[in-house]
């Protein structure tokens, strides 16, 4: 599908948006028009740009209650992965950004984080509680290998002994195993693997630049090798698309090492409705129309349902059966739903040089 937000010579390859929209906080419209002039155009492939930013604060606190945290830490905007279903891609909009192809291919670091971050977990008046790196855009996407802010970040919590959730599918995750371990070791890490399907062309057509399905089966191997909790996250679950997958991704994550599991139904807030539905209208014309259908049966006749409760869950006869066959195979597989319990009577930030010590 053609969009007029793409230049005809821009060529984009290992992208999951195939358009740019423009953000619905933008004053002003882009469309791209021929302007005439009958000279040809070198194509040219769209690239990854990354822009710097300075942090004022590292962490993020919500009170939804969907979750099992209330803070979390974002070392990056946007996220090279490309997976086209993201319910992170509306965020770009905060940033003037279109959360489709401008997601992807201009990012944000934020380097200075783990010093910002010290600075919080030192204040007198906070109280510690797990923190969750992950739940929006992936932190070991492939700019972290240049840019190293999750290991910083990592140095920090362990350092105070802070509790922390990973969720990734990146493998740079591996790198850092020096550093989870010990963390895990104490009760104080785990990490979520998400895994969507275990068919790799589907997987590349839906999450063009992050690891293959095998790959991140390895990734749970050597994590779960180094004694880390693991979870795999069979999310989102696509109604007709993934959703025959499910039990065949929990017992292959099992077999790799995963004792935890969970299943989300498919998501769609704000722009990510339109982008899923011109990308699976393009991808699979086939089943384009029931996928979407399910979709809406799954949100109340909406795209997307964003009512505290419901929307993480889905409701009626379909969501009901997919959390029934989750529980169902989990219990065949010994595993569990929930994230693994860590502790926080650890917590002690470490002194500072000419710090008055303790005698006891």
């Amino acid at each position: 599908m053609t969009d007029s937000t793409i230049l005809p010579s821009q060529r984009l390859r290992a992208r999951g948006a195939a358009s740019n929209r423009t953000g619905r906080y933008e004053a002003t419209a882009r469309e791209a028009f021929d302007d005439g002039w009958d000279v040809e155009e070198e194509a040219r492939l769209v690239a990854t740009e990354v822009r710097l930013e300075r942090p004022r604060s590292a962490l993020t606190f919500n009170r939804s209650p969907d979750v099992p945290f209330d803070r979390s830490i974002n070392p990056y905007r946007g996220c090279e992965h490309g997976c086209i279903y993201c319910f992170a891609r509306p965020t770009h909009a905060y940033l003037n950004l279109s959360p489709g192809l401008d997601f992807e291919t201009r990012l944000i670091a934020r380097p200075g984080i783990a010093e910002v971050l010290e600075a919080e977990l030192r204040r007198p008046a906070y109280k510690v509680q797990p923190v969750a790196i992950g739940t929006n855009t992936d932190p070991y996407q492939p700019i972290e290998r240049e840019h190293g802010l999750m290991r910083q970040i990592l140095r920090v919590l362990s350092d105070f002994r802070h509790p922390v959730w990973i969720t990734t599918r990146g493998t740079l995750v591996e790198r850092d195993i020096d550093l989870i371990a010990p963390l895990a070791a104490q009760g104080l890490a785990s990490v979520s693997i998400s895994v969507t399907t275990l068919d790799p062309d589907l997987a590349r057509r839906m999450e063009p630049r992050a690891p293959a399905p095998a790959r991140r089966l390895q990734i749970i191997r050597a994590l779960a090798g180094a004694g880390i909790p693991v979870r795999v996250q069979v999310s989102p679950l696509i109604p007709a698309l993934t959703d025959h997958e499910l039990e065949t991704v929990m017992e292959a994550a099992r077999d790799a090492g995963a004792a935890h599991a969970n299943a989300i139904p498919l998501r769609l807030p704000r722009e990510v409705a339109g982008l899923f539905r011109d990308w699976i209208e393009t991808t699979f014309p086939d089943r384009a129309q029931r996928v979407m259908g399910r979709v809406r049966e799954l949100h109340g006749g909406r795209d997307y349902d964003p009512e505290f409760g419901s929307r993480m869950r889905g409701q009626g006869l379909w969501a009901e059966l997919i959390h029934r066959r989750a529980e169902v195979a989990r219990k065949r597989l010994g595993m569990v739903e929930g994230l693994p319990p860590l502790r926080s009577d650890l917590f002690a930030p470490p002194p500072r040089p000419g710090d008055q010590l303790s005698l006891f």
